[in-house]
């Protein structure tokens, strides 16, 4: 952070690029709230597989079968003792429980040149398993080490459990990660939370999902300060996000508008499936992505999107954009409910959609009773009510009807309906 700060003392204007597997709480809050700009790469390196990841109680049983297994297919195991103090015993250890492993150890309170050698000998295949702390953390990329063992899971941040992962499986072999925890301790509420998330997220390009529940956990720091994390659970984290959003905002010089409440129910299957978009916090996003379109443009960009992305669109994925596309029909006219209502009764309409509030002038009542035949239209609660034949497409209807009563050149909203 200090040398990213002396940079930007060079020149006012200086753009920076910050590239990271797993943002800090509050480098991901500044994002998510629009003070920095955020990219993210989706697609994983060529061959690269997820990391089959074991979250559980310390055995030495399960480490003494993950290192011979990996020694069994001419690998490398990086294992992760965090404690420079007593490190060379856990070597020790090592040593009689796989006597056939060839075992050095790494830390950064060793010299230089020793750690160093070290190094390249482990690099050279001069050694099986590297004892080490979490020096390895970063920028160490060593294609032969598939296997990584993480004696003490619990002690550390999801990010540097999101790292230490990355350091196995880069040259397309399947990778194993064993991050353990004691079995005799009882585990903290954050630790619990930090050891599920990164036994849940094994998914390639899962940093982001793990940034995000980090933020969570932690708290979003001090924007204006040093601290990294900390300062949400006084209000909760969506008060918070909702907070800094204003604050922003004000800052720019922008006025808040309070998001309108749109009722839309109509009998009509429509979902994204898990077989179209598999990974669940994709799919949200796209569900929170429709329920914020301003207009038929926002809904177009999204179809293209999902195109693009997942590729041809099924059937009932279509009626979704179809609902979200009267979604902003409805935001351009200042309608808030769309409701359709299914006839039970012998000889009535299948469908009856009524649309509120709609204020027509006496010749927009005579083209909709022309258009659509036993259409209704109260004047005193501004409503419109048109049935829906078996044949037609409730959505498309819906959205002729918009079409025709407010054409897009007209003005947009509910109090300039009155002057037509």
């Amino acid at each position: 952070m200090s040398h990213k700060e002396a940079i930007k003392q060079f020149r006012t204007n200086v753009d920076v690029l910050t590239l990271t597997a797993t943002p800090i709480p509050r480098t991901m809050e500044m994002s998510l709230t629009g003070i920095r700009d955020l990219s993210m790469l989706q697609t994983p390196p060529a061959a690269r597989q997820p990391i089959l990841t074991f979250v559980g109680e310390y055995d030495d049983r399960a480490v003494a079968e993950a290192l011979r297994r990996e020694l069994l297919r001419e690998g490398q195991v990086f294992f992760v003792h965090n404690r420079v103090a007593d490190i060379e015993l856990k070597a020790d250890q090592l040593r009689d429980l796989v006597p056939e492993a060839k075992i050095a150890v790494a830390h950064g309170q060793m010299d230089e040149g020793t750690l160093e050698q070290v190094v390249v000998d482990f690099w050279e295949g001069r050694f099986d398993v590297l004892v080490c702390t979490t020096i390895i953390e970063s920028g160490i990329d060593m294609p032969m080490v598939n296997t990584l063992v993480v004696e003490r899971a619990d002690l550390l941040g999801l990010g540097q459990l999101h790292q230490l992962r990355g350091r196995v499986g880069r040259a397309g072999s399947r990778a194993y990660a064993y991050l353990f925890f004691p079995p005799d301790r009882e585990l903290t509420e954050e630790a619990f939370e930090r050891l599920r998330t990164i036994g849940e997220a094994t998914e390639l390009g899962s940093g982001f999902r793990i940034a995000m529940r980090d933020l969570e956990i932690r708290g979003a720091g001090n924007l204006l300060g040093t601290g990294q994390s900390g300062h949400i659970a006084a209000v909760g984290y969506d008060l918070y996000c909702s907070m800094v959003n204003e604050a922003i905002q004000e800052l720019n010089g922008e006025k808040k508008s309070a998001p309108a409440e749109i009722k839309i129910e109509l009998p009509i299957d429509a979902n994204l499936p898990e077989s179209y978009v598999e990974r669940a916090d994709v799919r949200l996003d796209a569900y929170r992505r429709l329920a914020e379109v301003q207009s038929l443009a926002d809904v177009d960009d999204i179809e293209e999107e999902w195109n693009d992305r997942f590729g041809a669109i099924p059937e009932v994925a279509q009626r979704l954009l179809g609902i979200a596309r009267i979604r902003a029909e409805c935001v351009r006219t200042g309608v808030i409910e769309v409701a359709g209502t299914v006839s039970t009764g012998f000889g009535g309409p299948p469908l009856q959609v009524r649309i509120t509030p709609l204020t027509l002038p006496h010749s927009k009542q005579m083209r909709l009773s022309r258009l659509y035949r036993g259409s209704i239209y109260k004047a005193e609660a501004r409503q419109v009510q048109v049935p829906i034949k078996t044949s037609a497409d409730p959505l498309a209807t819906v959205l002729g009807l918009f079409a025709e009563l407010v054409p897009l050149e007209e003005p947009s909203t509910a109090s300039n309906l009155e002057q037509l």
